[in-house]
C-alpha cells in the first residue's frame, strides 16, 4: 500500500488489475485502516480514472453474493444520490412504473445517505423484508416483473471500508462504485447522475462494459430527470439535451419534489404517486424517468410514446398493482 500511495501522491494512475488486487486486499482487512482512509482522500481529490473504477468493480463483484437473472435481462434504475436536493424516490417509483409495463427490473438499492427517502427505507416503510434467497429473489421478478436487491446483503466486500467511510463522513470513490455492482449484472441499466463530469465516467464506463444504458443529469444538477431545467441524456447511440416541452411536459418548481422530512411523509409520497394522486409535477418527473428506462430496453421506440407506455401503466393502476403484490411476495 505504501508504494501504491507513493505513486498516487505523483499524480500517476493505476490499472484496472491494480485497484482490482488493491481492493480485494483491503477487503481481506490487509492494510491499516489509515492507509485506506490516506487512498480514499487521493481518488476524492484527483478523481478516478475509468479503469481505476473498473477494477474496484470487478473486485467488490467478485466477493459478491451472485444473482442469476441473465433468463430476464432485466434493468436497474438508480441514482448515484448525495445531490443534495431532498427530492422523494423518483427512481425507485420510476421501477414500479416500469415494471407495471411489463419490463422485468431489479433494483439494486440501500438505505439513504443524505435523506429519509432511501430506495431501503421505503421499501421498509411499507413491510419489506430483504432477502438474498435465490427462490424468493426469482419468485419476485416472475410474478410481478420486480426485485430488490439491498446492497448490504450482497457485497460483503465492502464491510471492510464501512468503518472508514463513516469515520470520514464524506463522499467517497466508493459512492461511485454503488451504481456499478448490482449482483445481478443486469442487462440494462439507467443512470442518475448529478453532474456532466460525472455523466461522462460512467458513461464511457457503460461503453467497456457493453450493456444498453442511459445515463441522465438535469443541468441544475439534479441525480436524476427532475424537469425543473433541460436534462442531458446519454446512450450507446447519441447524446442529446431535451426541455421538458420536448416530451409535452411542463418545467416544474424545485420545492414539488421535496421528499419529505420522515421516513412516514416520503412513504406517503411514495404512496401518492402510484395512486395518481400526487402533483403533476411529482407523478410527470417519475414518468419522465420511467420514459427513458423503457427507452433503453426499446431504443426504437420513440421517447414520447415511452412517455404514453409509462403513463399507461401508472395511470391504469398497473404500477400499483405491481407494487401491492411486490409487497405481498416480499413481506
Amino acid at each position: 500500500m505504501k508504494t501504491v500511495l507513493t505513486r498516487l501522491f505523483d499524480h500517476e494512475e493505476l490499472t484496472k488489475e491494480e485497484t482490482k488486487a488493491l481492493l480485494l486486499d483491503i477487503a481481506r482487512e490487509r492494510y491499516p485502516q489509515a492507509q485506506v482512509a490516506a487512498l480514499l482522500a487521493v481518488f476524492q481529490m484527483r478523481g478516478i480514472t475509468v479503469d481505476e473504477l473498473l477494477g474496484f468493480r470487478e473486485a467488490l463483484l467478485e466477493t459478491r453474493v451472485p444473482v442469476d437473472f441473465a433468463p430476464y435481462r432485466p434493468i436497474d434504475i438508480v441514482g448515484t444520490g448525495g445531490d443534495g436536493k431532498g427530492t422523494f424516490n423518483i427512481s425507485t417509483l420510476a421501477c414500479f412504473v416500469v415494471a407495471g409495463a411489463g419490463y422485468k427490473v431489479a433494483k439494486h438499492g440501500n438505505y439513504g445517505a443524505t435523506s429519509v427517502s432511501g430506495a431501503s427505507d421505503v421499501m421498509e416503510q411499507h413491510g419489506v423484508r430483504f432477502t438474498n434467497d435465490q427462490n424468493r429473489l426469482r419468485r419476485s421478478i416472475e410474478e410481478c416483473n420486480m426485485a430488490y436487491l439491498h446492497a448490504p446483503l450482497f457485497s460483503p466486500g465492502m464491510k471492510s471500508v464501512a468503518p472508514v467511510r463513516k469515520a470520514l463522513g464524506v463522499r467517497t470513490a466508493f459512492n461511485l462504485l454503488g451504481p456499478l455492482v448490482n449482483p445481478c449484472l443486469p442487462a440494462y441499466q439507467l443512470l442518475g447522475v448529478a453532474s456532466l463530469a460525472q455523466m461522462r465516467l460512467y458513461t464511457n464506463v457503460f461503453y467497456r462494459l457493453g450493456i444498453g444504458f442511459a445515463v441522465v443529469t438535469s443541468l441544475d444538477g439534479y441525480d436524476e430527470i427532475s424537469l425543473t431545467n433541460d436534462f442531458k441524456v446519454a446512450t450507446g447511440r447519441y447524446e442529446h439535451i431535451y426541455q421538458p416541452k420536448d416530451l409535452g411536459l411542463e418545467r416544474v418548481q424545485p420545492e414539488a419534489l421535496y421528499g419529505g422530512d420522515t421516513k412516514e411523509e416520503a412513504a406517503r409520497i411514495f404512496d401518492s404517486v402510484l395512486a395518481g394522486e400526487a402533483l403533476p409535477a411529482q407523478i410527470n418527473c417519475v414518468l419522465a424517468n420511467a420514459a427513458v428506462a423503457i427507452h433503453v430496453m426499446e431504443p426504437d421506440k420513440p421517447l414520447p410514446e415511452c412517455l404514453s407506455v409509462a403513463r399507461e401503466s401508472l395511470e391504469s393502476g398497473k404500477a400499483m398493482a405491481t407494487f401491492k403484490r411486490f409487497v405481498e411476495l416480499n413481506g
